[in-house]
Protein backbone atom coordinates (compact mmCIF):
# COMPACT_ATOMS: atom_id res chain seq x y z
CA UNK A 1 0.00 0.00 0.00
CA UNK A 2 1.72 3.20 -1.27
CA UNK A 3 2.05 5.76 1.91
CA UNK A 4 1.55 9.65 1.79
CA UNK A 5 4.79 11.00 3.77
CA UNK A 6 3.52 14.78 5.67
CA UNK A 7 5.90 17.52 4.06
CA UNK A 8 7.83 18.48 6.96
CA UNK A 9 6.05 22.55 7.22
CA UNK A 10 2.95 20.70 7.24
CA UNK A 11 4.14 19.07 10.42
CA UNK A 12 5.31 21.89 12.31
CA UNK A 13 1.68 23.57 11.93
CA UNK A 14 0.84 20.17 13.99
CA UNK A 15 -3.24 20.86 15.10
CA UNK A 16 -4.02 23.05 11.95
CA UNK A 17 -3.31 20.50 9.60
CA UNK A 18 -5.78 18.14 9.18
CA UNK A 19 -4.73 14.93 7.04
CA UNK A 20 -6.84 14.38 4.23
CA UNK A 21 -9.47 11.55 4.65
CA UNK A 22 -10.64 8.67 1.80
CA UNK A 23 -7.77 10.18 -0.33
CA UNK A 24 -7.22 6.95 -3.63
CA UNK A 25 -4.23 5.97 -3.78
CA UNK A 26 -4.46 3.46 -6.47
CA UNK A 27 -4.86 5.83 -8.85
CA UNK A 28 -2.54 8.74 -9.75
CA UNK A 29 -3.89 12.28 -9.57
CA UNK A 30 -2.76 15.52 -11.62
CA UNK A 31 -1.71 17.52 -8.51
CA UNK A 32 0.51 14.48 -7.06
CA UNK A 33 1.96 14.32 -10.37
CA UNK A 34 2.35 18.09 -10.84
CA UNK A 35 4.21 17.60 -7.13
CA UNK A 36 6.66 15.22 -8.40
CA UNK A 37 7.63 16.50 -11.41
CA UNK A 38 7.95 19.91 -9.19
CA UNK A 39 10.59 18.06 -6.15
CA UNK A 40 7.86 17.95 -4.13
CA UNK A 41 7.25 15.08 -1.85
CA UNK A 42 3.12 15.13 -1.71
CA UNK A 43 3.06 12.14 -3.76
CA UNK A 44 2.23 8.28 -3.73
CA UNK A 45 4.13 5.65 -5.99
CA UNK A 46 1.28 5.30 -8.44
CA UNK A 47 1.81 9.35 -8.95
CA UNK A 48 5.55 8.55 -9.28
CA UNK A 49 4.83 6.02 -11.72
CA UNK A 50 2.48 7.99 -14.10
CA UNK A 51 5.18 10.58 -14.17
CA UNK A 52 8.03 8.65 -14.71
CA UNK A 53 6.18 6.89 -17.37
CA UNK A 54 5.54 10.12 -19.13
CA UNK A 55 9.47 10.89 -18.65
CA UNK A 56 10.53 7.98 -20.42
CA UNK A 57 7.60 8.90 -23.23
CA UNK A 58 9.39 12.53 -23.89
CA UNK A 59 12.62 13.25 -21.47
CA UNK A 60 12.67 16.15 -19.77
CA UNK A 61 8.55 16.51 -19.13
CA UNK A 62 8.99 17.33 -15.74
CA UNK A 63 10.50 20.99 -17.05
CA UNK A 64 6.76 21.38 -18.70
CA UNK A 65 5.44 21.35 -14.64
CA UNK A 66 8.55 23.60 -13.86
CA UNK A 67 8.03 25.93 -16.76
CA UNK A 68 4.52 26.65 -16.01
CA UNK A 69 4.46 27.77 -12.29
CA UNK A 70 7.84 30.41 -13.38
CA UNK A 71 5.00 31.89 -16.01
CA UNK A 72 2.26 31.84 -13.48
CA UNK A 73 4.71 33.32 -11.16
CA UNK A 74 6.08 36.20 -13.92
CA UNK A 75 2.60 36.41 -14.80
CA UNK A 76 1.39 37.42 -10.99
CA UNK A 77 4.15 39.75 -10.46
CA UNK A 78 3.74 41.74 -14.22
CA UNK A 79 0.19 42.06 -12.55
CA UNK A 80 0.62 43.30 -9.65
CA UNK A 81 3.80 45.53 -10.38
CA UNK A 82 3.23 46.57 -13.70
CA UNK A 83 -0.46 46.94 -13.87
CA UNK A 84 -1.58 47.46 -10.53
CA UNK A 85 -3.66 44.26 -9.82
CA UNK A 86 -4.64 43.70 -6.20
CA UNK A 87 -7.06 40.75 -6.55
CA UNK A 88 -6.42 37.28 -8.05
CA UNK A 89 -8.89 34.04 -8.69
CA UNK A 90 -6.76 31.46 -8.89
CA UNK A 91 -8.49 28.61 -10.53
CA UNK A 92 -6.77 25.00 -10.17
CA UNK A 93 -3.95 26.06 -7.87
CA UNK A 94 -2.51 22.57 -7.07
CA UNK A 95 -0.61 21.79 -3.92
CA UNK A 96 1.45 24.71 -2.44
CA UNK A 97 4.86 25.22 -3.78
CA UNK A 98 7.33 28.08 -2.92
CA UNK A 99 6.77 31.51 -4.17
CA UNK A 100 2.53 30.76 -4.31
CA UNK A 101 0.48 33.32 -6.15
CA UNK A 102 -0.82 35.36 -2.94
CA UNK A 103 3.27 35.20 -1.82
CA UNK A 104 4.53 36.64 -5.48
CA UNK A 105 1.20 39.20 -5.11
CA UNK A 106 2.12 40.29 -1.54
CA UNK A 107 5.57 41.08 -1.95
CA UNK A 108 4.18 44.07 -4.33
CA UNK A 109 1.37 44.61 -2.08
CA UNK A 110 0.66 43.26 1.25
CA UNK A 111 -2.92 43.90 0.70
CA UNK A 112 -3.43 42.19 -2.33
CA UNK A 113 -6.45 39.39 -2.05
CA UNK A 114 -6.36 36.17 -3.42
CA UNK A 115 -8.84 33.41 -3.30
CA UNK A 116 -7.74 29.78 -4.97
CA UNK A 117 -9.90 27.31 -6.29
CA UNK A 118 -9.32 23.46 -6.08
CA UNK A 119 -11.59 20.21 -5.92
CA UNK A 120 -8.76 18.14 -4.36
CA UNK A 121 -8.42 16.93 -0.74
CA UNK A 122 -4.98 16.82 -0.41
CA UNK A 123 -4.73 20.44 -2.18
CA UNK A 124 -7.38 21.97 0.38
CA UNK A 125 -5.78 20.40 3.20
CA UNK A 126 -2.27 21.59 2.91
CA UNK A 127 -3.71 25.33 1.75
CA UNK A 128 -6.26 25.80 4.43
CA UNK A 129 -3.11 24.82 6.75
CA UNK A 130 -0.26 27.17 5.62
CA UNK A 131 -3.32 30.05 4.92
CA UNK A 132 -5.02 29.80 8.26
CA UNK A 133 -3.03 32.68 9.97
CA UNK A 134 -3.42 34.97 6.39
CA UNK A 135 -6.79 36.83 6.23
CA UNK A 136 -6.26 38.31 2.80
CA UNK A 137 -6.38 34.89 1.53
CA UNK A 138 -8.50 31.78 1.36
CA UNK A 139 -9.27 28.28 -0.50
CA UNK A 140 -12.13 27.03 -1.15
CA UNK A 141 -13.23 23.58 -2.89
CA UNK A 142 -14.94 24.17 -5.97
CA UNK A 143 -14.39 22.47 -9.86
CA UNK A 144 -13.79 24.71 -13.13
CA UNK A 145 -16.82 23.02 -14.83
CA UNK A 146 -19.42 24.85 -12.42
CA UNK A 147 -18.05 28.51 -12.92
CA UNK A 148 -21.22 29.70 -10.72
CA UNK A 149 -20.12 27.87 -7.68
CA UNK A 150 -16.86 29.44 -7.86
CA UNK A 151 -17.75 32.88 -8.73
CA UNK A 152 -20.98 32.78 -6.20
CA UNK A 153 -18.90 30.85 -3.01
CA UNK A 154 -19.19 33.51 0.14
CA UNK A 155 -15.26 33.35 0.72
CA UNK A 156 -15.00 34.37 -2.89
CA UNK A 157 -17.41 37.28 -2.28
CA UNK A 158 -15.85 38.08 0.91
CA UNK A 159 -12.67 38.77 -0.23
CA UNK A 160 -13.17 39.69 -4.08
CA UNK A 161 -14.44 43.19 -5.36
CA UNK A 162 -16.05 41.96 -9.13
CA UNK A 163 -16.87 45.92 -9.56
CA UNK A 164 -12.94 46.09 -9.56
CA UNK A 165 -10.10 44.29 -11.98
CA UNK A 166 -9.03 40.69 -10.69
CA UNK A 167 -6.12 38.53 -11.97
CA UNK A 168 -8.08 35.33 -13.56
CA UNK A 169 -5.45 32.90 -13.18
CA UNK A 170 -6.08 29.49 -15.50
CA UNK A 171 -2.90 27.96 -15.23
CA UNK A 172 -2.28 24.57 -16.70
CA UNK A 173 -5.91 23.67 -15.67
CA UNK A 174 -7.83 24.31 -19.24
CA UNK A 175 -6.04 21.13 -20.86
CA UNK A 176 -7.59 18.82 -17.95
CA UNK A 177 -10.62 19.47 -19.54
CA UNK A 178 -12.18 17.17 -22.46
CA UNK A 179 -13.37 19.04 -25.80
CA UNK A 180 -16.57 18.04 -24.29
CA UNK A 181 -16.49 20.04 -21.45
CA UNK A 182 -16.72 22.78 -23.19
CA UNK A 183 -13.33 24.93 -22.18
CA UNK A 184 -14.24 27.80 -23.97
CA UNK A 185 -17.63 27.71 -22.75
CA UNK A 186 -16.41 27.62 -19.07
CA UNK A 187 -13.70 30.55 -20.06
CA UNK A 188 -16.27 32.77 -21.10
CA UNK A 189 -18.76 32.63 -18.32
CA UNK A 190 -15.71 33.40 -15.81
CA UNK A 191 -14.73 36.46 -18.17
CA UNK A 192 -18.41 37.60 -18.30
CA UNK A 193 -18.11 37.74 -14.79
CA UNK A 194 -15.21 40.37 -14.36
CA UNK A 195 -14.84 43.58 -14.57
CA UNK A 196 -13.03 45.69 -17.34
CA UNK A 197 -9.76 46.14 -16.70
CA UNK A 198 -9.02 42.76 -15.71
CA UNK A 199 -6.44 40.52 -16.87
CA UNK A 200 -6.51 36.30 -17.57
CA UNK A 201 -3.27 34.27 -17.69
CA UNK A 202 -3.59 30.96 -19.54
CA UNK A 203 -0.81 28.41 -19.85
CA UNK A 204 -1.87 25.34 -21.58
CA UNK A 205 -0.11 21.92 -23.08
CA UNK A 206 0.21 23.02 -26.78
CA UNK A 207 0.62 21.02 -29.77
CA UNK A 208 2.87 22.52 -32.71
CA UNK A 209 2.65 22.57 -36.34
CA UNK A 210 3.62 19.45 -37.81
CA UNK A 211 5.24 21.57 -40.72
CA UNK A 212 6.90 23.80 -38.54
CA UNK A 213 8.10 21.67 -35.98
CA UNK A 214 7.32 17.92 -36.68
CA UNK A 215 9.37 16.16 -33.81
CA UNK A 216 7.83 18.50 -30.96
CA UNK A 217 4.64 17.63 -32.97
CA UNK A 218 4.84 14.29 -32.59
CA UNK A 219 6.39 14.42 -28.87
CA UNK A 220 2.99 16.27 -28.14
CA UNK A 221 1.10 13.62 -29.34
CA UNK A 222 3.09 10.96 -27.68
CA UNK A 223 2.48 12.69 -24.32
CA UNK A 224 -1.35 13.27 -24.82
CA UNK A 225 -2.05 9.40 -25.28
CA UNK A 226 0.40 8.80 -22.08
CA UNK A 227 -1.92 11.49 -20.14
CA UNK A 228 -4.94 10.31 -21.55
CA UNK A 229 -4.11 6.39 -21.17
CA UNK A 230 -2.75 7.00 -17.31
CA UNK A 231 -4.86 9.95 -16.21
CA UNK A 232 -7.72 10.27 -18.51
CA UNK A 233 -7.11 13.56 -19.00
CA UNK A 234 -4.46 15.58 -21.11
CA UNK A 235 -4.93 17.63 -23.98
CA UNK A 236 -2.19 18.94 -26.21
CA UNK A 237 -4.39 21.55 -28.14
CA UNK A 238 -3.22 23.87 -31.30
CA UNK A 239 -2.50 27.15 -31.27
CA UNK A 240 -6.24 28.68 -32.55
CA UNK A 241 -8.03 26.47 -29.83
CA UNK A 242 -5.80 28.14 -27.07
CA UNK A 243 -6.72 31.30 -28.50
CA UNK A 244 -10.28 30.92 -28.33
CA UNK A 245 -9.98 30.81 -24.31
CA UNK A 246 -9.07 34.05 -24.61
CA UNK A 247 -12.33 35.45 -25.03
CA UNK A 248 -11.46 38.25 -27.30
CA UNK A 249 -9.71 40.14 -24.72
CA UNK A 250 -6.39 41.99 -25.95
CA UNK A 251 -3.12 40.24 -25.33
CA UNK A 252 -0.39 41.71 -23.69
CA UNK A 253 2.74 41.70 -25.62
CA UNK A 254 4.42 39.33 -26.48
CA UNK A 255 0.78 37.73 -27.28
CA UNK A 256 0.33 34.08 -26.91
CA UNK A 257 4.16 32.53 -27.02
CA UNK A 258 6.04 29.54 -25.58
CA UNK A 259 6.25 30.06 -21.97
CA UNK A 260 9.64 30.32 -22.19
CA UNK A 261 9.53 33.37 -24.50
CA UNK A 262 6.72 35.26 -22.40
CA UNK A 263 8.63 37.83 -20.32
CA UNK A 264 11.71 35.86 -19.21
CA UNK A 265 13.86 36.70 -16.75
CA UNK A 266 17.59 35.97 -16.70
CA UNK A 267 18.55 32.19 -15.36
CA UNK A 268 20.75 33.37 -12.44
CA UNK A 269 17.88 36.00 -11.19
CA UNK A 270 16.94 35.37 -7.82
CA UNK A 271 13.32 35.79 -7.92
CA UNK A 272 10.38 33.12 -8.65
CA UNK A 273 10.37 32.69 -12.07
CA UNK A 274 13.44 32.57 -13.34
CA UNK A 275 13.45 28.86 -14.52
CA UNK A 276 14.78 28.30 -18.01
CA UNK A 277 12.64 25.23 -20.26
CA UNK A 278 15.03 23.33 -22.67
CA UNK A 279 14.95 23.27 -26.54
CA UNK A 280 13.53 19.97 -26.34
CA UNK A 281 10.38 21.17 -24.25
CA UNK A 282 9.54 24.68 -24.67
CA UNK A 283 7.14 24.49 -27.60
CA UNK A 284 5.20 21.62 -25.99
CA UNK A 285 3.58 24.22 -23.48
CA UNK A 286 2.11 28.26 -24.16
CA UNK A 287 0.67 30.82 -22.47
CA UNK A 288 -0.34 34.38 -22.42
CA UNK A 289 -1.85 37.16 -20.55
CA UNK A 290 -5.13 39.32 -21.80
CA UNK A 291 -6.66 42.30 -20.53
CA UNK A 292 -10.75 43.15 -20.61
CA UNK A 293 -11.01 46.55 -22.00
Amino acid sequence: MPRFETPRFLKNLGARYNPPEQVDMTKPNIARVYSYFLGGKDHFEVDREMANYAAEIVPGVNEIAMGNRAFVQRAVRYLATERGVRQFLDIGSGLPTEANVHEVAHETAADSRIVYVDNDPIVLAHARAILSDIDTTDVIKADLRRPEDILTAPETRKLLDFNRPIGLMLGGILHHLADDEGPERLAQELCDALAPGSFLAISHFSRPERQLHPGEHDRALSLERAFIDKLGTGRWRDRDEILSYFCGWELVEPGLVPLEEWRPLPPKARVAGAYSMSPMTRLLICGGVARKN
